[in-house]
Formats: C-alpha cells, structure tokens, sequence
C-alpha cells in the first residue's frame, strides 16, 4: 500500500476503528473494575476518544488532564470532555515525553495504550516521573495470550493487526513492562475477551505503585 494511502488511513479510518472496537462490552466491564478508583489530579495518557469518561467517580477525582498523540482522538473526545463533572483539560503529546511537571499526578490512567505506544518504556518512565511519591498507576491492557497456539497467531498477525489497527501490538507483555519499569503491582485482575477479540490474547487490568 501507498505511503499516502497509509497515512489518510491512520488519519481517516484507523481512529474510528480503534474507537468503535474499544466501545465493546468486554472493555467495558473491565474499565468499570478501576477506573472508579482514581483520585485528585489524574493524568490519563492515551486518553483516545475519551471512552474511560463516564466510569470516573466525580466525587474522587480533582481534575483530569487526557493526554494524546492522535488529533482526531482528540476530537472525539471534546464532546464528552466537555460534558464532564469535573474539569478535563486535553494536551495533545506522546506518552514517551509527557509536558506535565515532576510529581504532577496523584493517578495515572493508561488503559489500552501500552500495546500502541512506540516505546513503552520510555512512557512508563514519564509516567513514574509525573507521579507523586505516593501516586497510584491505574492500568487495563491486553497482551501476550497464555496459550502458545494463541500466541504463535499472535506474532503471525502482530504487523497486520498493527497496521489496521492504529499501531497496536498483539504480543506485548504489558505485566512484565510495568513490572520491568520499577512500578509494584499492588492489584491486578484479569478478564476473558469473547471470541471475537481471540486475537488480543491476554486482558489485565490493575493498580501499581512507583517504587
């Protein structure tokens, strides 16, 4: 495919597409197990189309900075940033070089966003960084299928799936890379994809502390 083909589907198509399958019910009832938990200054990195929004508990949560590489994202997002009962404030950055200061966030929130960042490692860094000593990580991911049939396909599909998909990977370890960054897994739950989802493998969702 044409490198101009590629990049008016990323802008075009790839958006909407990655909206509409995070919109299913599978990922629902796991953003309804945390998300509720984040509390005071939140910084949601991959705030996307701002799908997380109605499971945050007004009530806990101070003010939400949503962080984005994807204009479009971020315009879907507005409606629903705006009709928040808290204030929402949305900067479009990569999570590999977040423009929010040092011990910035009382949570971070990244759901589904660690298999589609370029270099995760560099984000959790940031994300370790704009954290407060005592802050909390809030994650949801898939990953890596148990299965080794499962993830034989995995790594067969991993450049397709990535390039209709908004650059998603099939076969990241989002446990080992959170673990591996110096972050404490404090709580992690773990959920089933129905089977039209098989190929996103593994889905964990849990609370982690910075050190």
């Amino acid at each position: 495919m044409c490198q101009t083909c590629l990049s008016w589907y990323a802008r075009c198509v790839a958006p909407y597409f990655v909206h509409a399958g995070c919109s299913a019910g599978a990922f629902a009832q796991m953003r309804r197990r945390v998300i509720p938990r984040a509390q005071g200054v939140v910084v949601e990195v991959g705030f996307g189309s701002g799908l997380n929004l109605p499971y945050y508990d007004a009530a806990r949560v101070e003010r939400l900075v949503g962080v984005d590489p994807d204009g479009t994202m971020l315009g879907l997002a507005a409606p629903k940033s705006r009709a928040a009962p808290f204030a929402v404030e949305c900067i479009r950055a990569s999570g590999e070089s977040l423009p929010l200061a040092d011990g910035f966030a009382d949570t971070v929130v990244v759901t589904y966003a660690f298999c589609t960042i370029p270099d995760p490692e560099a984000a959790l860094s940031e994300i370790r960084r704009i954290l407060k000593p005592t802050g909390r990580l809030i994650f949801i991911e898939h990953g890596q299928a148990e299965g080794p049939r499962c993830r034989r396909w995995q790594e067969r599909l991993n450049r397709l799936w990535g390039s209709i998909a908004g650059g998603c990977h099939l076969n990241r370890d989002p446990l080992r890379l959170i673990g591996g960054a110096g972050f404490r897994l404090l709580e992690v739950q773990h959920g089933r994809f129905p089977l039209p989802f098989w190929q996103l493998g593994s889905h964990h969702a849990g609370i982690a502390a910075a050190g």
